[in-house]
């Protein structure tokens, strides 16, 4: 790895280690006030505002990355860009999800926490995460380590101020709390970014290839949200809200130990985009000893994960005992996941997003139809069996792709090199 690829990985594991710590008193605090079936409730809406997440910023995010890591001035332009795309498209995405949820979500979940929740992540999580890319986009992960530490910190300080008036919160009270904590920290996040890197440049968005590349980018995101997410949401409508609390809580626990393999991700993605623009082979050498060195830790945490199961019903409380088994059954997804994104991360870098969103879209029917099938019959077991299927067929599938390219010779960025803004 670059000596600041290095520099960055360590800023994004030092905020990920603090935030890991931060999410598991949340997680913790959060999961036992709300009980299991409030907080399948909880995760069940969360998961389906998951997956129109991505289209909130139609991308921009990602083409910011890509376009400021080759061109650095065109930073105030895209980061304008990025913010009108968002402005325009998540309130429009909210009333889709407000009309969704009336057929996906049993009427048991009130519309307010739909309604909340969906704002909080369409329009203030989108926020966050934009705020996170433009540093990112300059490789100021310090700021984006921060960042994130940041919003993880807030809702846990929430989550107490919550705790304190009302040891057993309904979901609708939380939900409050979760808009709110949400919302300051992407209008902070907001400010800080234009503070740091500068104002933003807003203009009339006219190119339309790089608006269709960047709904690739929304397709691929959301195709990922699919088949991670969507099973919580379909054992809501189903099973049960306590299997879906009780596998939402096992994937929760997956997710935080997958923190510092993300970290290295955050920190080598703007280098992909500058590598994938001489081709395919000289992303996939960039990113081969980051992968060595995240497959070397997610084998590491996939042991440790199935042999301190048995240690969850005693953090979580007894009705959190079967997450315990989930979780063995799970904990092979993180060495899945640390090669699985790096290949993938290596197409979008030289281009080929589209090939990539293809894929991605092809498994997630592929997960929603596994579902279908083994949810009413296993519940929450089969939830699981369905998250291993979708991940390694998702590994083979890029696997393949890129090797056949490879050996095609078609390695080269298909638009050509990013054009410096006027």
């Amino acid at each position: 790895m670059t000596n600041s690829v290095n520099r960055n990985a360590i800023w994004m594991s030092i905020g990920q280690v603090i935030r890991l710590f931060v999410q598991a008193c949340y997680f913790t605090l959060i999961a036992r006030t709300l009980g299991v079936s409030n907080y399948g409730a909880f995760v069940g809406v969360v998961a389906l505002v998951g997956m129109l997440y991505p289209f909130g910023a139609l991308g921009r995010g990602n083409l910011l990355i890509k376009d400021v890591s080759r061109n650095p001035d065109t930073f105030q332009v895209k980061w304008g860009e990025a913010l009108t795309t968002l402005g325009s498209c998540g309130p429009l995405l909210i009333g889709v999800i407000l009309l969704l949820s009336r057929f996906l979500l049993p009427r048991s979940i009130p519309l307010m926490v739909v309604l909340l929740v969906a704002t909080s992540d369409i329009l203030g999580l989108n926020l966050v995460a934009l705020c996170g890319q433009a540093f990112q986009s300059l490789e100021r992960l310090h700021w984006t380590a921060t960042l994130n530490v940041m919003i993880s910190s807030v809702r846990l300080i929430g989550a107490l101020i919550l705790y304190s008036f009302n040891r057993h919160p309904t979901v609708v009270q939380w939900a409050y709390m979760y808009f709110f904590t949400t919302g300051l920290t992407a209008i902070v996040g907001a400010w800080w970014v234009s503070i740091k890197l500068g104002m933003p440049v807003f203009r009339s968005i006219h190119s339309w290839s790089e608006a269709g590349e960047g709904v690739f980018f929304s397709i691929g995101l959301a195709a990922q949200t699919i088949y991670n997410d969507i099973d919580k949401t379909m054992l809501v409508r189903l099973s049960t809200l306590t299997a879906s609390g009780i596998y939402g809580a096992a994937y929760r626990i997956l997710d935080v130990s997958f923190a510092p393999v993300s970290a290295l991700l955050y920190a080598a993605y703007p280098g992909l985009f500058r590598e994938g623009g001489a081709g395919l082979r000289s992303s996939l050498t960039f990113a081969k000893p980051i992968v060595i060195k995240a497959v070397a830790y997610a084998t590491t945490v996939s042991c440790a994960i199935f042999f301190g199961s048995r240690l969850v019903p005693i953090i979580l409380g007894a009705q959190y005992h079967d997450t315990a088994t989930a979780l063995r059954w799970l904990s092979p997804l993180p060495i899945l996941k640390a090669v699985h994104y790096f290949v993938s991360d290596s197409l979008s870098g030289a281009g080929f997003q589209a090939i990539r969103s293809a894929i991605q879209v092809s498994v997630a029917i592929f997960n929603v139809l596994l579902n279908l099938w083994l949810i009413p019959h296993y519940s929450w077991l089969g939830a699981s069996w369905a998250s291993l299927a979708s991940d390694g067929a998702l590994l083979v599938s890029v696997s393949v792709c890129a090797y056949i390219l490879m050996r095609r010779g078609e390695s080269r960025l298909p638009s050509g090199p990013v054009p410096a803004e006027p």
